[in-house]
């Protein structure tokens, strides 16, 4: 070994001994005689002290030393002057007195400070990825990544858990994104696909008798560009033989209460995870993944805007759709301005408009007064008409009522959203607040319009209620799943479902998607040839190992936890990928290109 201990390890119990480091020059100080070195590695940063009294040589040698030059260092460890230590630093006590000083390779100026945790263009830092991953806070996040990897594997292996790795190339089965294709040129036409998920071979592992399994597994989704997605990602597959829905939210919820035990001490969680039905969370929230931290619930108010002589309302309700709104705490003071900026925002996201009610802190429930009103629709409400809405709603004086009017899906849409900006803007979502939940029973099946046909809210092996499998061809958005999500913080975490381990019932989930026989057969038949064979109840979840470490660290997007991600536009800056490849490579492929038009 070129060092005999790393620089962040060095502490008072290591004065008086000889060491040998190596690492990067952090930052050099020249102070006339005497020249600090901060010397860097991955455990942490240590000062070097050059003396020409104490050693000529590798002190002339220092004065050539620039920023990231990779060096090495033999000297003795010393107490730092009083006065001088660095609090901030672990090895903050002491210092090195360098003997010897070896240049192991010289660097060229960073386009970038690597010493400094200043804002860098994102396209910059992967483009030097290798250069971004030395930086304090990158560094870190590799570190935590690894660790809750490790809590993973140890929890799982304790649980009698065995790891097993599926292949990466296997067939084409699409489950709604598009596949990454690759080509065989052993048998030239023919295509392998990388796996979306393992779906079908953990189901199949499950009826192989292995009734515990887990996997580090790499995924890869041939999605359009979304800031939440990456093309490849991890997750923890996980499936489990004769369990039920309980046994496995409860594993999932002991897997990550323990995880924050162990490595995040910090954070603040509610246990037991509450539960919320699909049904409940549209009701209350209007997505199926809240932030809880918020409260703010959403109330509908059909009953009460039908009575108010206001064209908006009247529309709405003759049409079925829907009045909806929740209550934002002291904020009937929202000037003009800010209700219309609010607006705008809704509008962005599907609204028609917004209604606001502001009730100010002098309003008498039993006296109301239209002048302690302020609405931008004022001149179509009565004193009475306030008086339900806050009774209904359960507003203060003091509180904003906003109420939104449409179509019922982008109404619960756009007041999710607007719910979401109102508890960031009131400063609701406290980092070190852990807000997770369980969301079960999702609809099996959900209508997709553009398509005209019904599609899978989850996945098409999930396992449907006992009491709804005679409705799965009459009445298919009736059918109820044995399916939920694990949200935290309004982020999806983890999805998950019994599964289906009955051949006939996953054919008929198949045509309810419209799926033709001979497609069955081209894309399930290795599953459903499989179940045939004794084929256990099962069930398990997934969570996403980047959302996860993303979520724990508060970062805004999965890329800052990835060691070399693609950007949104899924390009890899640092190799230049997608890139073209030899025309010898096409024609060992049996491949030609056409013209993209």
């Amino acid at each position: 070994m070129l060092k005999s201990i790393s620089c962040g390890d060095l502490d008072t119990n290591s004065v008086d001994n000889s060491v040998e480091l190596a690492g990067w020059v952090h930052r050099r100080r020249d102070h006339g005689k005497l020249i600090f070195i901060d010397l860097r590695d991955r455990s942490g940063i240590i000062q070097v002290v050059f003396s020409p009294e104490h050693a000529l040589q590798a002190h002339n040698k220092a004065e050539m030393l620039r920023n990231e030059w990779v060096i090495r260092i033999k000297g003795s460890v010393s107490l730092r002057p009083e006065g001088t230590e660095n609090s901030n630093l672990a090895s903050g006590q002491v210092e090195v007195y360098a003997d010897e000083l070896t240049i192991l390779n010289e660097s060229l100026t960073p386009p970038f400070y690597i010493n400094e945790d200043s804002e860098v263009d994102e396209a910059l830092r992967l483009k030097y990825r290798y250069l971004d991953l030395r930086r304090e806070n990158m560094k870190n996040t590799l570190i935590v990544r690894h660790k809750v990897v490790k809590h993973i594997r140890d929890f799982l292996d304790a649980e009698d858990f065995l790891e097993i790795e599926t292949p990466i190339l296997i067939k084409s089965t699409p489950e709604g994104a598009r596949d990454y294709v690759v080509p065989s040129r052993l048998y030239p036409g023919k295509f392998y696909a990388l796996p979306q998920s393992p779906q079908q071979l953990k189901q199949i592992l499950m009826v192989s008798g292995v009734e515990k399994y887990f996997q580090i597994a790499r995924c890869f989704r041939d999605e359009d560009s979304r800031s939440d997605r990456q093309p490849e990602f991890t997750q923890l597959d996980l499936e489990m033989s004769f369990v039920e829905q309980e046994d496995i939210l409860g594993l999932t919820e002991d897997l990550f209460t323990t995880m924050l035990e162990t490595l995040f001490p910090e954070k603040s969680f509610e246990k037991p995870f509450p539960r919320l039905t699909y049904e409940e969370a549209i009701r209350d929230y209007g997505i199926d993944r809240p932030d809880l931290r918020y409260g703010m619930k959403m109330v509908e108010v059909n009953e009460i805007a039908a009575d108010i002589d206001f064209r908006v309302f009247q529309d709405v309700v003759a049409s079925e759709g829907i009045i909806k709104g929740f209550v934002a705490p002291g904020c009937a003071n929202y000037s003009r301005s800010q209700i219309d900026d609010l607006t705008d925002f809704v509008v962005s996201h599907g609204a028609k408009g917004l209604i606001s009610i502001g009730v100010d802190d002098s309003f008498d429930v039993d006296e109301p007064e239209m002048d302690n009103i302020i609405s931008n629709i004022t001149r179509f409400l009565s004193a009475n008409d306030v008086i339900k809405f806050i009774k209904f709603m359960g507003a203060m004086p003091g509180d904003l009522i906003f109420l939104i009017a449409g179509e019922f899906q982008s109404t619960n849409l756009a007041l999710a959203a607007l719910r979401h900006e109102m508890g960031n803007r009131l400063g609701m979502g406290e980092e070190s607040q852990m807000n997770f939940a369980f969301v079960t029973d999702f609809p099996l099946f959900e209508w997709n319009s553009e398509e005209s046909r019904w599609t899978a809210t989850h996945h098409a092996f999930c396992m449907p209620h006992e009491e709804h499998i005679d409705q799965i061809e009459s009445a298919p958005g009736d059918v109820l799943a044995y399916s939920y999500d694990l949200i935290c913080n309004g982020i999806e975490v983890a999805s998950g479902s019994i599964r289906v381990h009955d051949r006939g019932l996953q054919e008929r989930i198949f045509g309810v998607l419209g799926y033709s026989q001979q497609e069955v057969s081209d894309r399930f038949r290795q599953l459903l040839d499989a179940f045939e064979y004794g084929a256990p109840p099962h069930g398990g979840i997934a969570p996403g190992i980047d959302r996860l470490v993303m979520l724990l660290l508060g970062k805004s997007t999965i890329r800052d936890v990835i060691a070399f991600p693609k950007t949104q536009s899924q390009i890899d800056p640092l190799f230049e990928a997608p890139s073209e490849i030899e025309k010898s490579q096409l024609n060992e492929l049996s491949l030609k290109l056409t013209s993209a038009d």
